[in-house]
């Protein structure tokens, strides 16, 4: 191998590994519950933001005032943001605070009557 060839296979690696350590992502199960019962969330880490996605399939529920919620490996709850904005509207994609330490759960809760709708776990808590 010459040293050009070796150069550019070892930038080649080096780029590789850089943007699969930036763009992983992390996939929860199913929403499983009685309102918020289709889909799933997606972390990912963008700009060292910790952010959550919700898939194309999501159907946000027909409730008065359901919120994004995270649960932590502890079982401590975050209630986060609205998830319906002006209208119909839907808040797909937010960044989770700094203060969260960790999420194994991510819940869609009704802050009208506090209940959960509906709840995607990740297989383990991401950090």
């Amino acid at each position: 191998m010459n040293t050009k060839t070796l150069i550019t296979s070892l930038l080649t690696l080096v780029l590789a590994a850089t943007h699969s350590f930036a763009g992983e992502a992390h996939k929860s199960g199913p929403f499983e519950g009685a309102k918020a019962n289709t889909g799933f969330v997606t972390h990912t880490t963008e700009g060292g933001k910790s952010m959550l996605t919700l898939s194309d399939d999501f159907v946000a529920p027909q409730t008065p005032d359901p919120h994004w919620q995270v649960v932590d490996s502890k079982g401590n709850t975050y209630l986060l943001q609205k998830l319906m904005i002006k209208g119909d509207k839907m808040n797909k994609s937010i960044e989770v605070p700094k203060y969260v330490s960790d999420i194994a759960k991510v819940q869609i809760w009704c802050a009208f009557a506090e209940v959960n709708l509906g709840e995607a776990a990740f297989e383990h808590p991401i950090k």
